[in-house]
């Protein structure tokens, strides 16, 4: 029966003062309503089968010195398109970007000591327009030398082969 006067009592307005003012210690008790949802997933054999490809790009980087019987040597790597810098695809594949004072003084990245350099050889199109620190460190080194800080690998769209010159001041 307690429970049952407890329950009326929050049902009951709350107790007002002569002035019209309502008890500060008055206490009601209004439950929310909560909204209900629900989702479903779907799945169908046929999805699978139509799966979207991600664009990606195959990356040759050349070394910095011909082998004594001729060729460079050539180390692969691939990326999906859009998604890293070329400096970030090198490291990560363990393939070497800076000559010994570069692994010693660069900047890590930030695009502010040039020790970076590359050589696109093929694939240019693939990379994205040179930026305004690399119009700054390579204003008077050829139009295919790339700071690989700089350089984005792809558009997130296209797809195909850049052929990179590892440390192309080096080149014989």
């Amino acid at each position: 029966m307690a429970a049952v006067q407890v329950a009326l009592k929050f049902l009951q307005p709350p107790e007002t003062t002569s002035s019209g003012g309502i008890y500060v210690n008055s206490f009601s008790y209004f439950p929310r309503k909560r909204p209900m949802s629900a989702s479903f997933a779907v799945s169908s054999l046929e999805s699978t089968s139509t799966e979207a490809v991600e664009p990606e790009i195959e990356l040759e980087f050349l070394g910095p010195n011909s082998r004594s019987d001729g060729p460079y040597t050539v180390e692969r790597a691939k990326a999906r398109s859009g998604e890293k810098l070329l400096r970030n695809i090198m490291l990560d594949n363990k393939i070497e970007l800076y000559a010994t004072y570069g692994k010693v003084m660069n900047c890590g990245g930030g695009g502010s000591c040039g020790t970076c350099i590359v050589e696109i050889l093929d694939g240019k199109d693939l990379l994205n327009e040179r930026t305004s620190t690399e119009l700054r460190y390579l204003r008077k080194k050829p139009e295919s030398w790339r700071l690989a800080c700089q350089t984005i690998v792809g558009n997130k769209e296209n797809s195909g082969k850049v052929v990179v010159q590892r440390l192309p001041q080096w080149k014989k």
